[in-house]
């Protein structure tokens, strides 16, 4: 059975977010009964060299059978995917195709297709239709709401992109049985960041199910994937732009986990182990910055390691130069006057934004 959210923001359409079982098969069904898309006929299906083999002809046919027209174009699996040239052949493509401003574009994939997808339907033409169509369990509950759309550059992840909102999100959980044990876990990862940042509900409700999901427990998927669009799509509503200091908490565990990814090169290790490396460091210097009054902090951060260690997010064995990773993130695009932000949790739902100093950093990743 499927659920239904719909994610409301200010000065946007509101949307839906389709997560269940099968609901791939429904998605040209879906798409007509939105309005904008009743007299549509052009689509391009953005998908990857590893999911359009297993998925892409499931969502053509469902397109083809509610009357779109669908091409489309699947681009080499992986982080480098995310690049301004990769874009510009897309957009050429659907230059060659003559679509325009009545087109619109699926994204079929993880995060990078999402992102990318994204980012191409933003600046074609000036904006035409985007639509979600997740396959990891990291673009569920994280990268396919919200509206972020991004590129990398050499000299830092998601360093160009846009805001751009999709018109709809069709989270089929069926994909999920072909996602790989390390790509599961990096979604655990964001699940974790998001019961952290968002409730007490949410984090004792994650612990008491950690070792179900760790297992892939298909009900409590869901249930994870829906409690995160509901407190993305609730953060997102009161900071579209990241401009008002609070959609800077879905951060959390990032700032470091950036760093670690471009020290180490995009796909060492998966972005969920690095953002969940990122989470414990961040707590330790919580505890340092903010202070740790009746070790409330450390009882957090043991609180904290259990939950990522039962999804199967331990520590990782990895060492670098401490001036190496502080130059990392001095790129991040967060950054305020050459200080490095941080979001810091004394304890699950009470954090704040830190600017903290390069010394701070330096001894902190140094102990």
């Amino acid at each position: 059975m499927a659920t239904k959210v719909i994610v409301q923001i200010p000065g946007e359409a509101d949307y839906a977010v389709r997560i269940g079982s099968g609901v791939i098969g429904k998605l040209g069904q879906n798409l007509r009964e939105i309005e904008r898309f009743a007299r549509a006929r052009d689509v391009l299906v953005i998908t990857d060299s590893n999911v359009g083999p297993l998925y892409l002809a499931k969502v053509k046919a469902s397109l083809a059978n509610a009357g779109f027209k669908a091409a489309d174009v699947a681009v080499p699996a992986g982080e480098d995917t995310k690049a301004v040239d990769v874009a510009a052949e897309i957009w050429s493509a659907m230059a060659q195709l003559s679509f325009g401003r009545d087109c619109l574009v699926v994204a079929l994939g993880g995060g990078v297709v999402g992102d990318l997808a994204g980012f191409v339907a933003s600046t074609y033409m000036r904006g035409v239709p985007v639509v979600q169509v997740p396959t990891t369990l990291l673009a569920m509950v994280d990268s396919s709401v919200g509206g972020k759309t991004a590129v990398n550059l050499p000299e830092g992840k998601n360093l160009v992109g846009t805001f751009f909102q999709p018109s709809f999100v069709c989270a089929d959980t069926d994909t999920l049985e072909t996602l790989p044990e390390r790509e599961w876990r990096c979604g655990c990862a964001e699940v974790a960041k998001s019961a952290v940042i968002d409730s007490d509900d949410f984090f004792f409700w994650l612990l008491e199910h950690a070792e179900a999901m760790a297992a892939r427990d298909a009900d409590v998927a869901a249930e994870a994937i829906q409690r995160c669009v509901v407190f993305k799509a609730g953060v997102v509503a009161q900071d579209k732009t990241e401009s008002a200091g609070v959609r800077e908490c879905l951060n959390y565990g990032h700032t470091l986990g950036h760093a670690i990814e471009a020290c180490t090169g995009y796909g060492t290790f998966s972005h969920g182990a690095a953002v969940a490396e990122g989470m414990r460091f961040a707590v330790r210097l919580a505890a340092s910055v903010l202070g740790d009054a009746q070790g409330a902090v450390a009882e957090f951060a043991e609180a904290q390691g259990d939950l990522l260690d039962t999804l199967g997010l331990p520590p990782l064995d990895y060492e670098a130069a401490p001036r190496d990773l502080l130059a990392a993130m001095k790129h991040d695009k967060k950054n305020r006057g050459g200080e490095v932000r941080f979001v810091l949790a004394r304890d699950i739902a009470t954090w704040e934004i830190t600017p903290v100093s390069d010394e701070t950093i330096l001894q902190a990743l140094a102990s």
